[in-house]
């Protein structure tokens, strides 16, 4: 299960739409509470059906989970070169599928196994 904060996945989800019709990416971090209560902004490119993430200007004191980006289309389910990112970028991670809401949400570990996501406040 992935906790992250409502307010967290609320400013996800605008960024998503802002950047559509191109992909957002970001990494997800947490300041200690257990639950994702940050996305960490890096030079990125957004494409229409790609977006790529500068992980070598990462902060040391970031405190990176894992990442989201989102899908312009109406499914979140991982492709193959996703997958390959997950294993790089940490071991939790979100897409937020188009039209981008919580329902349109998906968690999944490094394997690309789906997880359950819990909203806290």
């Amino acid at each position: 299960m992935v906790r992250i904060k409502r307010k967290t996945l609320e400013a996800i989800i605008e960024a998503a739409r802002n950047t559509y019709p191109e992909e957002f990416i970001a990494l997800l971090g947490s300041r200690g509470s257990g639950a994702i209560d940050e996305f960490i902004l890096l030079p990125s490119v957004y494409g229409t059906t790609f977006s790529s993430i500068r992980l070598d200007l990462l902060p040391y004191t970031a405190n990176a989970k894992g990442s989201v980006h989102s899908h312009p289309g109406p499914y979140a389910r991982p492709s193959k070169q996703d997958l390959a990112a997950f294993k790089a970028m940490g071991e939790i991670h979100l897409i937020i599928a188009y039209p981008f809401s919580f329902e349109n949400s998906k968690a999944f570990d490094a394997e690309g196994k789906q997880l359950e996501i819990e909203l806290v406040e």
